[in-house]
């Protein structure tokens, strides 16, 4: 592999979507322009992006050399040369499934020639054929108005405010001393606020115009406080480190409401509010192995989510496209699976580029970011997905798979042969000895091991699997689960295959694996379909439903503690409308910040499901985000929609009210229309 050499060659990728119309199918063109001045021939093309080809795809005016999930190289017919300032098109009208948005099509593309060169592409945004295009990136402000429904700019909203009356607005708070517990809060508080609105200095002494916050701690719940508002200063009542950061967050809300809007909202100079969130589990999910968040970013993302009183990070560590936290007794899995790029281990996937792409996480950085979190009252939860999503991990240590298995299987999403072999020792080992070092890195004491979408043809292939698969099941169904060798079988694990082969086979894999977290002291956490066997103990565990509110309700009555999660409701990577400017996935609708704000987790849960309710869970997916202006788009407002019905009251939300003090929170990289 080389770098290009030729000053005089550029090159112009575009995309173009004709949707299907009549009996005519979709139409998906490619287009590649010479901007250079020097021909080109002998050469590949090869794109990535959400939307891919199907594996035997017919191109129109080229031929599909290979595809790799996401990833495909096709070549232009035979003899064909790229002259300076012309075009070559190529088309397919097969698709795994339709373009919906924008951010579905191609997001890089560069050309190989012959001797290897790498020639990178610039990129446009796919083109509609059949409407008007201006992709949007960025988050939409709601306009403040002048009467609000409540003068104070707070989100989540509190349990009970009385008494309010409003007076001069300080320039800024002067924390005060106070317990352990106050004086750690205030440390957190001020970083946050640093991180989150440098230079406003919503913290500053007294002497620089800093109103007096006092401390006093009183008995009671883990996360509630006080503030009581005096024309002299607040003073901040709770019984922890977290009570006490939250009626700090509160207070500084209410600060930079009425310094940034004075003429709607309020600082209270008299009155009382009273606080605690409705749900213990207040979580968000960030994917790090489609893209990579460096440290500084999930630091950021950290103080995002305390400013939104959320108390659980859901660390999506691997998948299918990298592995990102460095295992000492595995070096391989960072020095081949943290990387994609043409030629190595993982090709580009969803906008990555040819060269080297990538990163990792150290365990010092680890430990840096997890005791920061823990400042900010929030739990770390570490997720190694496992035994499907594992293409990363399997490509950095071949050894284990079965070296006798033979054929190909496909995941949902494209990916050959992705799944970790129950039935290999070594793979068993190796789960026990990364749950023994994730246990020492992340001190909440929960590891989530995924679980999901494992496709039904996984293992098919394997002599090792068929006779585990044998000795639980029988002869008979080892030899049908055989028969599905190098079938179209890459289902993703739904509920209604719990009792197939491959979930047989996962269920043996997980109850390993879950005695290994339990007795390293840790709760095991799983996506819906660790539920396949019923082999976890229920005490230790807990699954995340993500499919609709049914499902969850189900493993609720079944005895599962429950994290709700569906992908209509709290997929923070689906698109927010169906309109076609929108970026996002679309797979499960185009919920709106109003739809996520007024969707009901529970509803229709009878009272013995919900004791086994333990809160919600935004997710934020990475397939469409390589774009950051994509991220803040597709995130925010929601996730603070998503935080709100957490922590208020359901009778006392209000959407109105909402809209308007989420115009105030903050969001990660600042990207505003």
């Amino acid at each position: 592999m080389t770098v290009p050499s030729e000053p005089n060659l550029s090159l112009l990728f575009e995309t173009f979507w004709t949707p299907a119309a009549g009996e005519e199918a979709p139409l998906y063109t490619v287009r590649l322009t010479n901007l250079g001045a020097t021909p080109l021939a002998d050469f590949v093309l090869c794109f990535s992006g959400p939307g891919r080809l199907q594996a035997t795809a017919a191109i129109q005016n080229g031929r599909l050399v290979r595809r790799f999930s996401n990833h495909s190289t096709i070549a232009p017919p035979d003899g064909f040369v790229l002259l300076p300032g012309a075009t070559w098109e190529a088309s397919s009208r097969q698709l795994s499934y339709p373009l919906r948005h924008w951010s579905d099509g191609a997001h890089n593309a560069y050309v190989v020639t012959a001797e290897g060169t790498i020639l990178p592409a610039r990129v446009l945004p796919t083109i509609s054929t059949t409407v008007d295009n201006a992709p949007r990136r960025g988050t939409a402000r709601a306009p403040v108005p002048f009467n609000p429904p409540e003068p104070l700019s707070i989100l989540p909203w509190p349990k009970d405010v009385r008494g309010i009356a409003g007076g001069q607005v300080p320039h800024g708070l002067a924390l005060g001393t106070g317990s352990a517990a106050a004086v750690e809060a205030a440390d957190a508080f001020a970083d946050i606020t640093a991180r989150l609105f440098p230079g406003e200095g919503l913290v500053r002494d007294a002497h620089q115009g800093g109103l007096t916050v006092r401390f006093a701690e009183r008995a009671g719940e883990a996360e509630a406080y006080r503030l009581d508002f005096a024309a002299d200063g607040v003073r901040v009542t709770a019984a922890t480190s977290a009570g006490f950061l939250y009626g700090l967050i509160t207070l500084g809300q209410i600060l930079r409401g009425a310094r940034r809007q004075p003429a709607t909202f309020l600082f209270p100079v008299a009155g009382a509010i009273e606080d605690a969130p409705r749900m213990d589990f207040r979580g968000c999910h960030l994917d790090v192995a489609r893209q990579f968040y460096a440290g500084a970013e999930v630091k950021q993302f950290l103080a995002v989510l305390a400013w939104n009183k959320l108390n659980r990070f859901h660390w999506h560590l691997t998948d299918d496209e990298a592995w990102r936290i460095e295992i000492a007794a595995y070096p391989h899995l960072t020095e081949k699976a943290a990387w994609r790029g043409h030629g190595l281990s993982v090709p580009p996937l969803f906008g990555s580029g040819p060269f080297a792409t990538g990163g990792y996480y150290t365990q010092a950085e680890v430990r840096e970011i997890v005791a920061l979190a823990g400042r900010y009252a929030i739990a770390v939860i570490p997720e190694i997905d496992v035994p499907g999503h594992s293409f990363a991990l399997l490509q950095a240590l071949p050894e284990l798979r079965d070296p006798d298995e033979t054929g190909e299987y496909a995941s949902v999403q494209g990916m050959p042969n992705n799944c970790l072999n129950p039935a290999q020792p070594k793979a068993i080992a190796f789960m026990e000895t990364v749950m023994r070092e994730l246990a020492g890195l992340f001190p909440a004491g929960i590891l989530h091991v995924g679980a999901d979408e494992v496709p039904l043809g996984a293992w098919s292939g394997s002599p090792m699997a068929l006779a585990m698969l044998a000795s639980l099941s029988g002869e008979d169904a080892a030899r049908s689960h055989a028969r599905q060798n190098n079938m179209e079988t890459n289902q993703d694990g739904a509920d209604d295959i719990e009792n197939a082969p491959t979930a047989v086979l996962q269920a043996a894999f997980l109850r390993q694996v879950h005695e290994s977290v339990r007795s390293l002291g840790c709760v095991t956490g799983g996506w819906q379909e660790a539920a396949h066997g019923d082999v976890l103990d229920k005490g230790s565990s807990y699954l995340i439903g993500w499919r609709d509110v049914p499902v969850s309700a189900r493993l609720a009555e079944a005895g599962y503690d429950m994290v709700v999660s569906p992908g209509q409701a709290y997929y923070l990577d689906m698109a927010q409308s169906a309109d076609w400017n929108e970026p996002g996935a679309g797979w499960a609708g185009s919920p709106s910040a109003r739809d996520t704000y007024d969707f009901d987790p529970v509803q229709g849960w009878t009272v013995e499901q919900l004791t086994h309710f333990k809160g919600i869970q935004a997710c934020i997916w990475n397939e469409s985000m390589a774009d950051r202006g994509v991220f803040d788009r597709l995130v925010f407002p929601r996730l603070s929609a998503i935080a709100e019905t957490a922590w208020t009251p359901w009778a006392q939300k209000d959407w109105d009210r909402f809209i308007v003090n989420a115009a105030l929170m903050p969001n990660l990289y600042g990207h505003w229309v």
